[in-house]
């Protein structure tokens, strides 16, 4: 088969224990996915889930032990730090239940949802989209995918996020809004989940913005910790 352009790259993710890699389908996030979290921007309560979307391409690898890089984005003044708990699926479906999701996770690894916090904002006031806060180029680094079989128990685990070795967020999974089996089944009865897709699933509270220059050491009690520079 012939193209009349170079097809872009597959996106993908290396995965602990193994030379083979995890190819990125779409990549999905979940909203105000713990309560203090949503306080903090300005909500309460546990709402119904909602779903935002990053491109593949979005997605910015960072191998186990290695510092990665993203540049500070162009048009913001206002850059924010989002840790989260990331999952990979391994087998797709839809209409999937709560109590099947663990049957499609293939593993987990830890994830930053850098936002453009002030063009988010002015598109909720203007009732538009948020791409353009959520979902520009190198918004999505990720480390390492562990296995579940190798990840412990990751919906009860630590997450924490530090700024230049100072802690900015820190908090349990556990206190997700929407437990990883809920977030599946939601995302599911909306979208036919694919092998390769992941899930960024919420941030705990404690966000706030970072500059050139800053580097953000993120992880979750069992996975490979993410570490990433602003440059």
């Amino acid at each position: 088969m012939s193209f009349v352009i170079t097809p872009p790259a597959v996106v993908s993710v290396p995965v602990v224990g193994t030379t083979a890699r995890f190819p990125v389908n779409r990549v999905y996030c979940v909203g105000r996915n713990y309560e203090e979290h949503a306080k903090e921007m300005g909500f309460t309560g546990r709402e119904p889930p909602f779903f935002f979307m990053k491109p593949a391409d979005a997605v910015v690898v960072v191998n186990a032990g290695e510092t990665g890089s993203i540049p500070y984005p162009s048009l913001t003044k206002n850059l924010h730090h989002e840790i989260e708990l990331v999952v990979a699926v391994g087998t797709g479906g839809k209409n999937i239940r709560a109590a099947d999701a663990h049957k499609h996770i293939y593993g987990y690894a830890v994830g930053l949802d850098m936002t453009r916090r002030d063009l988010q904002g002015e598109m909720k006031k203007q009732g538009r989209p948020w791409e353009i806060g959520k979902a520009y180029d190198h918004s999505a680094p990720i480390g390492p995918i562990t296995p579940v079989a190798q990840a412990g128990d990751a919906a009860n685990a630590e997450i924490y996020l530090q700024v230049d070795g100072k802690d900015r967020q820190r908090s349990t999974v556990s206190k997700l809004i929407w437990n990883i089996g809920e977030i599946f089944e939601h995302l599911s009865a909306a979208w036919e989940l694919q092998p390769g897709d992941l899930i960024y699933t919420g941030t705990p509270e404690g966000v706030a913005a970072v500059v050139s220059g800053n580097t953000m050491v993120g992880g979750v009690a069992g996975l490979e910790t993410l570490t990433v520079k602003v440059l």
